[in-house]
């Protein structure tokens, strides 16, 4: 409670803004946030969900999830899952599965994941988040950090369906008017874009 005391009280002083239109009947997704070309941007979105309510968490390698980071990470949000490579004759899942898979293991799960992959400008984005929600029949959330607006939001809902390209292009149409903090590193999958 202080933290988000303390979260709103420096974001508002700072100028920030939020737009939480989460449905709140949504207690499992696929929550994407962009764009990221800032470390900021980490830390703005966090502090932007925690004022808005939002319990985001993050997957992050199992064996980060031990003694002695690995109480602190789970109350950052961490959630552990196995990232390690496949041994030759293993028989592991998917991460997009594992991933997945998780939505059965959390009842409410809101699953944070940044599809650019990197601070560094990409044409073509990484696209297991849409596998992941489709396999796991949960929507995707679309949540930003808009500079210029000074502006954290949480705003639109993509349920994913049996076509991916027009769902992707309804994605990319929402983030191509979002700017981060240096938007020369930002752009949305091209070959997504409706010209």
């Amino acid at each position: 409670m202080l933290a988000k005391f303390v979260a709103h009280g420096y974001l508002r002083l700072s100028g920030w803004t939020f737009k939480n239109q989460l449905p709140p009947e949504i207690r499992q997704c696929v929550l994407i946030a962009a764009p990221h070309t800032s470390n900021w941007d980490a830390l703005y979105t966090k502090l932007g969900f925690m004022v808005m309510g939002i319990p985001a968490k993050l997957t992050i390698k199992d064996s980060y999830m031990r003694f002695p980071y690995g109480p602190l990470i789970r109350a950052m949000g961490g959630i552990g899952i196995n990232r390690r490579e496949k041994k030759e004759g293993e028989h592991r899942p998917s991460m997009v599965q594992s991933m997945a898979d998780l939505f059965k293991q959390h009842k409410e799960l809101i699953m944070l994941v940044t599809p650019e992959g990197t601070r560094s400008k990409r044409t073509e984005w990484k696209t297991g988040f849409y596998h992941v929600a489709r396999l796991a029949g949960v929507p995707i959330v679309l949540a930003y950090v808009d500079y210029p607006k000074k502006e954290i939001g949480v705003t639109k809902v993509v349920y994913p369906s049996d076509n991916m390209e027009n769902d992707m292009k309804e994605i990319m149409n929402f983030y191509r008017e979002i700017q981060g903090k240096h938007p020369e590193k930002f752009s949305v999958d091209l070959k997504y874009l409706d010209q």
